[in-house]
């Protein structure tokens, strides 16, 4: 049974930083696509970076300089948001996503079958 669950939202101020958690049960990091979307109230789910089983990252362009998607090097189970320099128009409900295989692993909502439940991030 697959499941996600995101941890580490918060409120913050705009230029502050944030650290997003997923904890994955039902599977391992490494034989599966993993993402980060984000959903801002009364807009559609983006796509945000993705990370591959062979750890090969993609980013959306208004993050690409400002987040950094990463797995745990211990916990195979984890994996991780960095979001810096945070700006009003990041606000938004966060979620993880994991679609199995090795094949291309972009951040396209319509890719992923899993997702965790969501953790709020609102910059002021």
């Amino acid at each position: 049974h697959v499941q996600l669950v995101e941890s580490g939202g918060g409120a913050v101020q705009a230029g502050g930083s944030l650290r997003l958690t997923c904890v994955a049960s039902g599977f391992t990091l490494n034989t599966h696509c993993m993402g980060w979307f984000r959903q801002a109230l009364g807009k559609e789910r983006e796509g945000l970076a993705t990370i591959n089983s062979f750890s090969t990252t993609t980013y959306a362009e208004p993050v690409k300089d400002r987040f950094a998607i990463s797995k745990d090097n211990n916990d195979k189970r984890i994996l991780y948001l960095q979001m810096n320099n945070l700006k009003p128009e990041d606000t938004a409900m966060y979620y993880c996503a994991s679609r199995p295989g090795y094949n291309s692993c972009v951040p396209k909502t319509s890719d992923f079958g899993s997702w965790g439940q969501g953790t709020q991030v609102t910059v002021s």
